[in-house]
């Protein structure tokens, strides 16, 4: 079992808030980020740590107020050939909003 991968739409479920108050969460692929910065350009959620270049959001978890900032910053992040490394998905039915590559919803995160 130790072998098996990690479903992300599992991450940070154990402590998160109630899915009715933030119907949304970001898995963030931070090991993939290249720092470019288009996320914090766009998202008052995201900001760049200077000393590690790497983006980190002020919420993982996110109502509808903040979605539309974080889907903008989810489809201008250019990590992964332009596929992003900021994942918005819906916690109600675990389908991927943005960027979705494929269009179907799938999680496009890779580990």
């Amino acid at each position: 079992m130790a072998d098996e991968p990690v479903d992300p739409s599992d991450i940070g479920e154990r402590d998160a808030p109630p899915i009715a108050e933030k119907p949304y969460k970001i898995v963030f692929e931070a090991n993939k980020c290249i720092a470019a910065g288009k996320c914090a350009e766009v998202s008052e959620n995201w900001t760049m740590n200077l000393t590690s270049g790497i983006a980190q959001p002020e919420s993982y978890f996110i109502d509808e107020d903040d979605l539309d900032a974080n889907v903008e910053a989810a489809e201008v992040c250019p990590a992964k050939k332009d596929r992003g490394v900021i994942h918005v998905v819906d916690r109600r039915t675990d389908e991927e909003i943005a960027p979705d590559p494929e269009g179907d919803g799938t999680l496009s995160v890779d580990w």
